[in-house]
């Protein structure tokens, strides 16, 4: 049915409309009048289900009038819709037949909080990571335009404002201004990223204005002269070119966008659906590159997201009813205190190294309350820098500032940080520059996925000649290793995990520590056996050592803390000394912290049994912390059974 016969469609009815809506073709039957309904009961429906089961809430609020837009123009799934980042496609999935398994998005066996194709053909493209959306869209609709089969097939790529600040966002633009192509991109400017927007192209887009009667103008105009056969696709780009100096000579105002020969339309509301519907038919059916530009509200619908969208990126449980986050009813004076967070204490050592030495600087990529870097940008304002979704930039940033004399703390989460591989060796370690990676959410990350875990790392960094590689399995190592790094005169990564740090903090000033120096948690009289554990697998280890040795089976435990590095003086001993040694690392076993031991292991010549506990070759979903070290057999359950296993294999 012709989307312009809104006359024909269902009658507005009474009642609950999003019940009805099993695909996105049911919502195409409704008429456009009924859509600002079915925004409302989706708000409703994301506010009463994530109050319960977390997720990320303002970004899906506010992208919501964008969906329902977008599904009920566009021909999905034959039309390629690609998101950038899924903080903000809940709604799609809603609307795209997982309504009934959205309760137990980012569960164990669960749908995704991300777009992943493999759970979903409405699922173009996986969205964890900003700033791909346009490549990726361009990809498909380049290939599309060679496939008579699709050739009439629309794409559209829907980036966030932050995240069009990307390098590679960036790429895509200037590739999409000279690949011949149909593309559309949706610009869903909130001025928000997850904390505040920074950077020259934030302040251009909130204060840009574009004549709409231009636009409008503009596009009769184009579409008269190419029925007449005055204008064709060879011709199109010089057309072009001359109308953007004449807007731009007029107006006073310089487009970025139409500068790159890319078609410019807005701003316009994002929340007014009636009105997006009418401007996306406008603009569907224009050929060449073009970018619709829609201001819209982090949070939208709900009045303390809205009023503070940082905290209600991802506000975990709440009150539907009142606002009120889990959180702060756990930080009243009556609750019982909380384990120090590791960004925080990360944080607040950061702060009192700086205090010290006034060449520390802390260097982050758009999530400065994420990492904590926010605590060092308040106490020395002119020494923290955001500089926005940009890791890449920010690592080679920070190569800068160190070889001015500077000693950049970059705190990126792990995952992120794989953006920036090539100038974590090419602009840091192949000068030895001492910038200090402080590498956030490593390992398993829980309910973000496959898309976040911080797997990698310690495999990835062990390989760069003259990197450092270290993991504490505690807070005060934490802190020692914070400090140990204001004194090394070459590139060091700091490796720790999400969440709460299990052991309290008793010491309150770091220590320096030896470099490539292990320590001894256990010492077990007649232990045959140990377990070699690197950074946050250290409490399953201590876990696991204690029943071992309650049942019977003497085991020593060794916290080696540096995987460049290695303590040989451990090993060694431990080859000589020992029947079998299970390592146990939060990363991937292959060329991570166990094969560092297997390779120095046959290096020396040993015979020593060994198990070597880790996530192997495979990518894990979303679940439980818990759950996924269950499943990846690092918890302590797993520790017991390797050792037994060794014992059982030895006879001993």
């Amino acid at each position: 049915m012709a989307h312009g016969e809104d006359e024909k469609k269902e009658n507005l009815t009474e009642g609950g409309l999003l019940d009805r809506i099993k695909t996105p073709a049911d919502l195409r039957r409704l008429a456009v009048e009924q859509l600002p309904q079915v925004c409302g009961e989706l708000r409703e429906y994301l506010i009463r289900h994530l109050s319960s089961n977390p997720g990320h809430f303002a970004s899906s609020m506010g992208a919501i009038d964008i969906i329902v837009a977008l599904h009920y123009v566009f021909d999905t799934p034959t039309d390629n819709l690609v998101w950038d980042v899924g903080h903000q496609a809940y709604a799609h999935k809603i609307l795209t037949g997982r309504k009934d398994d959205f309760p137990r998005q980012r569960t164990k066996d669960g749908i995704s909080g991300f777009p992943n194709p493999l759970e979903s053909p409405y699922d173009t493209f996986v969205a964890g990571h900003a700033g791909n959306s346009i490549s990726a869209a361009l990809g498909m609709a380049v290939a599309d335009m060679s496939n008579p089969q699709r050739k009439d097939c629309k794409t559209v790529a829907v980036i966030g404002d932050a995240s069009i600040g990307n390098g590679l966002a960036f790429e895509g633009l200037n590739n999409a201004s000279n690949q011949h192509n149909n593309l559309l991109i949706v610009l869903n400017d909130n001025d928000m990223s997850i904390d505040p927007n920074v950077g020259a192209l934030h302040r251009y887009l909130s204060q840009f204005l574009t004549s709409k009667k231009y636009n409008r103008f503009r596009f009769r105009t184009y579409n008269y002269f190419k029925r007449k056969g005055y204008i064709s696709d060879t011709r199109k780009g010089r057309v072009t070119r001359l109308t953007n100096s004449l807007k731009a000579f007029i107006s006073k105002q310089q487009n970025i966008f139409e500068g790159l020969n890319i078609r410019y339309f807005g701003p316009f509301d994002g929340h007014d659906v009636v009105k997006l519907v009418k401007i996306l038919r406008e603009v569907k059916e224009i050929e060449g590159p073009r970018l619709l530009h829609l201001h819209t509200v982090k949070g939208k619908g709900y009045e303390v997201a809205e009023a503070n969208p940082t905290t209600w990126h991802a506000p975990g449980k709440f009150d539907p009813e009142t606002g009120i986050r889990q959180k702060e009813l756990a930080s009243k004076p009556e609750a019982k205190p909380e384990e120090p967070l590791w960004q925080d204490v990360f944080g607040e050592t950061l702060v009192e190294l700086a205090k010290e030495d006034d060449s520390i600087v802390g260097v982050t990529a758009a999530m400065p309350s994420g990492t904590s870097i926010s605590k060092m940008m308040k106490a020395y304002p002119e020494r923290g820098f955001d500089v926005g979704i940009s890791e890449g930039h920010a690592v080679t940033f920070a190569g800068g500032l160190a070889k001015s004399g500077k000693r950049p703390f970059v705190a990126i989460y792990s995952s992120f940080l794989q953006r920036a591989y090539d100038n974590i060796i090419h602009d840091v370690a192949i000068q030895g520059l001492p910038v200090v990676f402080c590498i956030d959410r490593a390992g398993l990350v829980g309910e973000d996925g496959v898309t976040h875990h911080g797997l990698f790392d310690l495999a990835y960094l062990r390989l760069i000649p003259g990197m450092k590689v270290t993991a504490p399995g505690d807070g005060e190592t934490l802190r020692d290793l914070m400090l140990t790094a204001t004194t090394t005169n070459s590139p060091m990564a700091i490796r720790y995990p999400r969440g709460k740090i299990p052991a309290p903090i008793k010491r309150s000033e770091p220590q320096k520590l030896q470099e490539g120096k292990g320590r001894q948690i256990t010492n077990t009289e007649g232990a045959r056996y140990a377990i070699l554990s690197i950074g946050a697998t250290l409490h399953s280890a201590k876990e696991a050592a204690k029943r071992l040795n309650q049942e019977g089976t003497a085991t020593d435990l060794y916290d080696m803390i540096w995987l460049k590095p290695l303590d040989t003086g451990i090993l060694d001993k431990a080859f000589e000394e020992y029947d079998g040694i299970v390592t146990v690392e939060d990363g991937t076993t292959i060329g991570g912290f166990g094969s560092a031991v297997a390779e120095y292991m046959v290096k020396k010549g040993h015979r020593t049994q060994i198990e070597m506990l880790g996530i192997d070759d495979r990518w894990m979903h979303h679940a439980t912390v818990p759950e996924q070290k269950k499943e990846a057999g690092i918890d302590g359950e797993a520790i017991i059974e390797a050792i037994k296993r060794i014992k059982e294999r030895s006879g001993k």
